[in-house]
């Protein structure tokens, strides 16, 4: 029921307006002053006020003005009631903020008939208020939403840089020569390889510790192969946003989910015709690993949101350092999946285990970094000979990698002495402690000096990732320049 002011000093007025409006259902109040009206708009708010102006002590001209000076009564219309007829007096009423008048002697019908115009009018001013604050919500929301679409647009592409088909330097390599060494586990890790090179179809297994080359090996089987001139495109499966796994895996069509604004391929029809290397298999997704399997058994990758399975010819390579008969028994492994990938199966053993490799990788990496750097490649003394070769290299292949490219800065390009070598000690005795005892063990082993608790953590760290720089930092909560620094001083106070 719309709710109408009636504002008149003369109770006749009042009467006659009240029983012309209440049979048409509106709901009236009545005020005798502009006084008390200003006091029942503000409760009331009615839908329309019919005013008088002119009126003892508050006229209608004034108790207008009010009215729309009050935010709570603002916007309501304001149709003056008045004797006199003349241009000045309906200006003023205008000016005043009203919105139509009607002259005494009045009419009952043309009274009803202003009334229900301008109730009207407010009614289809309210609705397009409305609608228009529904635009404005919901443009708010539509840009929220193409700045989400444009991130997972973002995310998209960045997964298919990551994904793209090698180059023919990249293919060279991930040939056999990048396998370097003399010992006899890598000249049969070199069988195996060659091997494999026959069966371009029969999907691999490679297990071994991080930093033991197990993508080096999976490249090597692919350039080796049939399928060398089609993508080896790889893939790690920790790195794989959950969200967007499965379309990264094998693709979808326009329209499927938030932010898929094109038709994209996933990893399988990328590497159609050629490998593709799953690393940390072991860490994938329960929920992707059935659609794995799928696709290993019949050939066919369903992209989100297709209608129908598209065909692809890729062998599959996955590695892990991770112990997979133990997640399989957890029941956080397939083993259906695991038979399926482990065809054949290839371990790659930790550079302790081959330490006569040790001199040739050192050879071979000297040459590359000071090839980079742009001068010869420095000799190396026989004492830091004597030191590599009694290191156990708990990161592996990659960890010595990382000492000769630090080796080489701090020698300046000279020969490689004992001090220009970080060697990471003690890592099988730097065990993260399990429990609170444990905790209080390690720190009342650090020292007191703060500089030197540093050097001992930074350590540590690196012992852990295999003397990965970044990863350390990550693992420190500090940005690796930090790390760079510190170690800077440790050579600067050596010197």
């Amino acid at each position: 029921m719309e709710k109408i002011l009636l504002v008149d000093d003369v109770p006749a007025n009042l009467s006659v307006l009240t029983s012309a409006l209440e049979p048409q259902g509106y709901e009236v109040f009545a005020a005798p002053s502009g006084t008390i009206a200003l006091q029942i708009a503000t409760k009331a708010k009615p839908d329309l006020i019919l005013l008088d102006i002119m009126m003892p002590e508050l006229d209608g001209l004034e108790t207008c003005r009010r009215l729309k000076q009050n935010e709570t009564t603002r916007e309501i219309p304001v149709i003056f009631i008045t004797a006199r007829a003349e241009l000045e007096s309906v200006v003023e009423g205008f000016r005043a903020g009203g919105v139509d008048y009607v002259v005494k002697p009045f009419q009952t019908e043309e009274v009803l008939s202003r009334v229900q115009t301008h109730l009207r009018l407010n009614r289809l001013t309210r609705e397009l208020l409305e609608k228009n604050h529904a635009l404005e919500m919901r443009t708010a929301e539509l840009t929220a939403e193409i700045g989400r679409r444009q991130k997972v647009e973002t995310a998209l592409q960045q997964a298919d840089d990551k994904l793209a088909a090698f180059s023919d330097v990249e293919a060279a390599r991930g040939n056999l020569a990048g396998l370097i060494g003399n010992s006899g586990m890598l000249k049969k890790i070199v069988a195996e390889i060659r091997r494999l090179h026959q069966f371009a179809n029969t999907s691999v297994l490679i297990t071994g510790e991080s930093g033991t080359g197990k993508e080096l090996v999976a490249r090597a089987i692919h350039f080796g192969s049939t399928r060398a001139k089609a993508p080896f495109v790889p893939m790690n499966c920790v790195a794989i946003p959950s969200e967007l796994a499965e379309s990264i895996l094998f693709g979808h069509v326009k329209g499927s989910f938030t932010g898929a604004t094109a038709d994209r391929k996933g990893c399988f029809e990328l590497a159609d015709g050629g490998t593709l290397f799953l690393d940390e298999i072991g860490d994938m997704p329960a929920s992707l690993q059935v659609k794995l399997l799928r696709v290993l058994e019949d050939g066919m990758v369903m992209p989100v949101g297709a209608a129908e399975a598209r065909k692809v010819d890729v062998r599959v390579i996955a590695a892990t350092n991770a112990d997979l008969a133990a997640r399989i028994a957890a029941g956080t492994f397939r083993q259906d999946l695991f038979f399926r990938l482990a065809r054949y199966t290839l371990a790659t053993p930790p550079l302790r285990e081959r330490l006569d490799d040790v001199p040739v990788l050192t050879a071979n990496f000297l040459k590359v970094f000071a090839a980079e750097m742009g001068q010869p490649p420095p000799g190396l003394s026989s004492s830091a000979a004597a030191a590599l070769q009694a290191h156990d290299f708990p990161g592996n292949v990659r960890e010595l990698k990382n000492i000769i490219e630090r080796a080489l800065i701090a020698s300046g390009g000279k020969t490689i002495l004992p001090e220009h070598l970080h060697l990471l000690r003690g890592a099988g005795n730097m065990a993260r402690p399990a429990n609170a005892a444990g905790k209080k063990d390690f720190a009342a082993a650090l020292p007191l000096n703060l500089a030197e608790a540093e050097d001992v953590l930074i350590q540590r760290a690196l012992d852990e990732t295999g003397g990965n720089i970044a990863e350390a930092a990550r693992l420190l909560g500090v940005h690796r320049t930090r790390i760079y620094r510190r170690l800077a001083q440790e050579e600067t106070a050596a010197d």
